[in-house]
């Protein structure tokens, strides 16, 4: 059980000494991170919250932004029973297109699309189990040679569970840059939102991933029921594995999801939650990723107050994203440089 020190969230001086702490190279406790959980929104503590977050991603990263996009070359019929998905074996949702492994010239154009809204990596992504060694391993390393053949996007991938260190290995040597595989929750929750795998065969993955030499992204989904203290847990598991790029998603209850039930977060209580994964991973890159729309409505631009230094843009897996021009623009409100802005 991790203990909140209350004094730390309502003490504007003390947020803004452990902001300044962990730029001089320290770091924040549990305890601490627990407690910046609770701060008030509107307080001035909110106010010395965000405003450490952005001392800390400015000293870490500047004021350049990232922006990453995804592409769904295999939708819907997923083996496994994530709580959250719409792709998922339990899921009766139908509010998408459900695809086979996309033709070439499908990826190619929306990968230019992504390029054109300023998108220096896609990630292609496979709603299934993951991948085997044989017949499936070679189609999807062909797909990447041709996709990493395009000199527009970095080429990523984000397709599961892997069998073997050979799948790694063979991945990589077809072009893919980055590894996308998320730990999604704490590994004391994870049970709560999957039965078809587990949280173990998700870190052997990353295992796998970092022995290929390939970059790893890594982050998790807040919102789907659990508690402060088992998201201090999940940042704390993110800092373990040390990955290059950490998406941070909101749930988005969709319809026939078995996650439907579960109400959004407040935005204040998503923002303030942003903001302290900044001061618990100072160096990493944070990326507000799935979910910012459907939780923060209007005052999704917000996001840049949090520390974050990354965006997704363009669509998800299931659902539709903002205009790209939306980010464009309040990022320059933020004294933000967007990906292809000049300084």
């Amino acid at each position: 059980m991790i203990c909140a020190s209350p004094a730390i969230s309502s003490d504007p001086a003390a947020i803004a000494a452990l902001a300044a702490r962990i730029i001089d190279g320290g770091a924040a406790t549990p305890e601490e991170l627990r407690a910046l959980l609770d701060v008030a929104p509107n307080t001035p503590a909110a106010e010395a919250l965000f405003a450490g977050a952005q001392r800390i991603r400015e000293h870490f990263h500047g004021n350049r932004l990232k922006a990453c996009s995804v592409i769904n070359v295999k939708a819907g019929n997923c083996s496994e029973d994530c709580g959250f998905c719409a792709q998922s074996a339990d899921s009766t949702n139908d509010g998408y297109r459900r695809t086979k492994w996309l033709p070439d010239e499908e990826i190619l154009r929306a990968a230019q699309s992504s390029a054109e809204h300023g998108a220096e990596a896609v990630s292609l992504v496979a709603a299934w189990r993951g991948v085997k060694e044989g017949p499936q391993l070679a189609m999807v390393t062909e797909a990447i040679r041709r996709f990493a053949a395009n000199g527009r996007v970095r080429p990523d991938v984000n397709l599961g569970i892997l069998e073997s260190q050979r799948c790694a290995d063979e991945i990589a040597k077809a072009g893919a840059r980055v590894y996308g595989h998320n730990l999604e929750t704490a590994a004391s929750y994870f049970q709560r939102i999957c039965s078809t795998h587990s949280w173990e065969e998700r870190m052997r993955t990353i295992h796998y991933i970092k022995r290929a030499g390939m970059g790893l992204c890594c982050g998790g989904i807040f919102g789907m029921g659990e508690s402060k203290e088992q998201r201090v847990e999940f940042l704390q598991q993110i800092a373990f594995v040390a990955p290059d790029m950490v998406p941070l998603n909101f749930l988005n209850p969709l319809p026939g999801t078995r996650f439907a039930h579960i109400p959004k977060l407040d935005p204040d209580e998503a923002l303030i939650t942003l903001a302290v994964a900044r001061f618990a991973l100072p160096d990493r890159n944070l990326m507000a990723a799935g979910g910012k729309e459907a939780v923060l409505g209007e005052r999704v631009t917000e996001i840049f107050k949090t520390g974050i230094n990354c965006i997704m843009v363009g669509n998800y897996l299931t659902t539709c994203g903002a205009d790209p021009a939306l980010w464009r623009a309040a990022a320059a409100r933020y004294g933000l440089r967007y990906p292809g802005d000049e300084l």
